[in-house]
């Protein structure tokens, strides 16, 4: 037990844990990528502003050649960009204006050396052949600016920011890759600490349901062997029939709970095999065929056959003679009960449902297979015979240690428990 509800821990820590850092650094990339191509698509515009050329907003104005032009003359996008006066020397680009006929009027390739005029002349008329004012071909993104005589159409080289990203993306996801194995280690070592006060309560209780078992049975055979004698040397009475009726009802309940805290101790309490499942299914349902119609109702079985399942047979029978039984309490007068196990598509997954017409179906499906709950339906339901509310538990227990799950839906009045297993095989 410890060792599972530590594994859990770990598992639902690492779980979360990825989730945020991959929400995370999937962020950050974004951030990064869109201020990377915010920079570039800026200095596109100020070269199509600036007829393809970058301008020098630190040299002297030539109009007034007494003033100084500094950093707070350049335009805010650029300044937000950390525009400098390196930026002109280390930016790569050309540009090639065209006629309105589509020839080639004047190439310029002085900003980068990659590119030579015919290449910058074919990559113009692809730009051109693509019939969008701005995009990307190969390491470069254009833009092309309408003019009076034609157009003109303007390349960046942007595989220093390409490469940047992708630099980025590499680091942020193998220190983040890094942070996240340290962190799973040491939460790995520290778990059983975090663990350690739910373990103990969970000991606790389960002491303590063994223990007071224990004790109230001697009590219990002490009060029936007392009703006996009480009988023996006066006559039965509806008091001592009363008497042996709760004595009955409350060894039952005690042994479920012994039963049930046995059943949560990592399946020490069950033995694994493969067995016939189909078989143990239908062993275990066909006695509640005559139980069923002794209370005026039908019960009908659908099993497919051969198939084997890798359990404990016993357990198995025990959670379909809990789940028929259910049914047959609560199942409305004249109505029908199914009982149907069949696999998956895939043939991976055994499914076992038990489903019945109710009239005053559960409300909260969930809280069914807590111990000693009833919805206010079953707690008047036929008096005595709504039993203690342990059953649905050792039910949800037999499942849980097969690896399994069980669930209760309401569709209108007909309610279905339905078990899953894995490692199914079929004959």
């Amino acid at each position: 037990m410890i060792k599972r509800l530590q594994r859990k821990f770990v598992l639902i820590v690492a779980v979360c844990l990825l989730a945020v850092e991959v929400l995370v650094i999937g962020a950050i990339n974004i951030v990064n990528i869109r201020s990377v191509n915010s920079d570039d698509d800026n200095i596109l515009q100020m070269l199509a502003e600036n007829d393809g050329r970058i301008p020098d907003f630190f040299r002297h104005d030539k109009q007034k050649p007494d003033k100084m032009l500094t950093p707070d003359d350049i335009p805010p996008k650029l300044r937000n960009n950390n525009f400098n006066e390196e930026t002109r020397y280390q930016t790569r680009y050309f540009v090639v204006d065209l006629e309105n006929t589509g020839k080639v009027k004047r190439i310029n390739t002085g900003n980068i050396a990659a590119v030579d005029s015919d290449k910058a002349a074919e990559y113009a008329q692809q730009a051109l052949e693509k019939d969008k004012s701005s995009g990307r071909i190969d390491n470069y993104k254009y833009r092309i600016v309408e003019k009076d005589y034609g157009k003109t159409v303007i390349f960046l080289d942007v595989r220093n920011a390409e490469r940047n990203k992708n630099r980025f993306l590499l680091i942020s996801v193998l220190v983040a890759a890094a942070g996240y194995v340290i962190t799973c280690l040491l939460v790995l070592i520290f778990s059983k600490r975090a663990v350690r006060p739910a373990i103990e309560n969970f000991e606790k209780q389960r002491r303590f349901i063994t223990d007071a078992g224990h004790e109230i049975k001697t009590p219990l055979a002490i009060i029936s062997a007392n009703t006996e004698v009480i009988e023996m040397t006066g006559e039965p009475s509806e008091w001592t029939q009363s008497i042996r009726n709760q004595v009955t009802r409350l060894d039952g309940l005690v042994k479920e709970l012994l039963q049930l805290s046995k059943m949560e101790e990592q399946d020490t309490a069950l033995t694994f095999s493969e067995f016939d499942m189909s078989a143990a299914v239908t062993d275990a349902a066909q006695p509640f065929e005559t139980l069923a119609k002794t209370n005026g109702k039908k019960l009908t079985a659908d099993i497919k056959s051969g198939i084997t399942l890798n359990g404990d047979e016993n357990a198995v029978k025990q959670l379909t003679s809990i789940l028929c039984d259910n049914a047959v309490k609560y199942a409305d007068s004249g109505s029908e009960i199914n009982v149907v196990l069949k696999t998956s598509q895939s043939g991976k997954h055994a499914y076992l449902s038990v489903s019945n017409i109710c009239a005053d179906p559960p409300k909260d499906t969930e809280r069914l297979f807590d111990r000693f709950y009833r919805d206010d339906a079953s707690r008047s339901h036929e008096g005595q015979k709504a039993g203690y509310g342990i059953g649905l538990s050792i039910a949800r227990a037999v499942t849980e240690s097969h690896k399994g799950r069980i669930n209760c839906t309401v569709n209108a009045n007909t309610v279905t428990f339905t078990a899953r297993f894995r490692t199914v095989k079929l004959k």
